[in-house]
């Protein structure tokens, strides 16, 4: 995918919205593949000194908590794409004033990292929503200290298979829109300037009593943003149809349970100090010089 497109079958707009009216805290599921994503950090040995997470109201508040106990002593920057998500975010995490650990606890800071200040950029179940995964990826990117570390996590094309296939066979238009290879997510972070991309990805199976214990469950998790969706709004008699459909050919678990897939991926990365090619007549940036300065001869 060129760099700054948007996928295929998003829909910006669909996007745009969700941003605006998505609940103000984490579902279960963005809680859970946070919990996975901790324990990965055993894999990284470099210890930051500063970092920021990147949509922490849906990406897990029990994670950012668990952070912060894992890096005590470390500047936070908390990221969010909208102002009442921001303020939402302030009174979640910020500490009171008259609590003694706010006196002597880093600052922790409501606002975009400055670009090339952060070890570590902290970003669970966001990519898989973005209109423009190639344009966050890049800021991810710019706020990356060299040699600092992206840790990420998203939703793949697995996700929600059955529910999918229910809508295909009765001929509906899509369910959801088409979900991005971990494949693909690797050779995007070495487009966008990250290097060592190692990804991971394992298949959760979550059940249902009732369908409609289901759609409440997707209904907290996101949105439909496929171009080709059904474009206007639904009534009661079509949710009772599909609650219906739902109930009579979804996949169901041994004691008749509805069973729903979600293929979650794991990625982290390293940014690279840039490449500066060699020929009679060069030029270079002063922020690429600064960090040759900083990080050392550029990797091969």
């Amino acid at each position: 995918m060129p760099a700054s497109q948007t996928p295929p079958t998003i829909d910006p707009v669909a996007t745009s919205r969700w941003q605006r009216v998505a609940p103000l805290s984490p579902p279960w599921l963005h809680e859970e593949v946070a919990r996975r994503m901790l324990e990965r950090l055993q894999w990284i040995k470099l210890q930051p000194r500063s970092w920021a997470h990147w949509g922490a109201l849906r990406g897990g508040l029990l994670a950012h908590a668990a952070l912060t106990r894992i890096y005590p002593d470390v500047a936070c920057f908390v990221v969010e794409a909208q102002a009442e998500r921001a303020q939402a975010a302030t009174k979640k995490i910020a500490k009171a004033w008259w609590n003694p650990r706010a006196w002597v606890s880093p600052a922790v800071l409501f606002e975009a990292p400055a670009a090339g200040s952060v070890d570590m950029l902290w970003a669970n179940m966001a990519l898989h929503e973005a209109a423009d995964p190639q344009a966050l990826l890049a800021s991810w990117h710019a706020a990356l200290k060299v040699d600092g570390f992206l840790m990420f996590s998203c939703l793949g094309p697995d996700t929600a298979r059955e529910l999918r296939a229910v809508y295909a066979a009765l001929g509906w238009p899509p369910a959801a829109h088409e979900l991005t290879d971990m494949h693909d997510w690797g050779d995007m972070l070495v487009q966008t300037g990250f290097a060592e991309p190692v990804m991971d990805m394992e298949r959760i199976t979550l059940t249902f009593d009732t369908p409609a214990r289901l759609l409440s469950e997707l209904r907290e998790l996101g949105r439909n943003f496929h171009r080709a969706r059904f474009p206007a709004l639904r009534g009661r008699g079509w949710k009772a149809t599909l609650l219906a459909a739902l109930e009579q050919h979804m996949v169901k678990t041994g004691d008749g349970r509805l069973s729903l897939t979600f293929e979650v991926i794991y990625g982290h990365a390293l940014k690279a100090a840039p490449k500066i090619r060699v020929s009679p007549l060069s030029a270079v940036s002063v922020q690429d010089m600064r960090s040759l300065l900083h990080g050392g001869r550029p990797r091969a």
